[in-house]
């Protein structure tokens, strides 16, 4: 099982990125996944989810300035974000769940900073 993020950079405060988290070898309609975020000397935290039936969930510190979004026939979950602020500098992890499976992917740096 593979996931890959893609998308990650540097971006000024007020700009936008997409995220990308690409998922091999699994069922992946099946999957609740997620992207989380974690910077250095700090747990790792939720951004946002989406269900297998689409249903979506936000962490406030995002909510109204992101749209996680699935696309099942290419395996692959997005992290639209916009009006990026300095505090949303961390690196971003995808992360596919379903009953007792858990897989992680190796992350994908965000830097907004001007």
């Amino acid at each position: 099982v593979r996931l890959v993020e893609s998308g990650g950079g540097l971006v000024q405060p007020g700009g936008s990125l997409r995220l990308s988290c690409t998922a091999s070898a699994i069922s992946f309609s099946r999957y609740t996944m997620g992207w989380y975020r974690q910077i250095p000397g700090k747990q790792r935290e939720l951004v946002a989810i989406i269900t297998s039936g689409g249903i979506t969930n936000y962490a406030d510190s995002v909510k109204g300035r992101s749209t996680i979004s699935r696309q099942n026939t290419e395996n692959t979950v997005y992290l639209q974000m916009n009006n990026l602020k300095p505090e949303d500098t961390a690196v971003y992890f995808c992360k596919a769940s379903w009953e007792s499976r858990i897989f992680w992917g190796q992350g994908t740096q965000v830097t907004v900073s001007s």
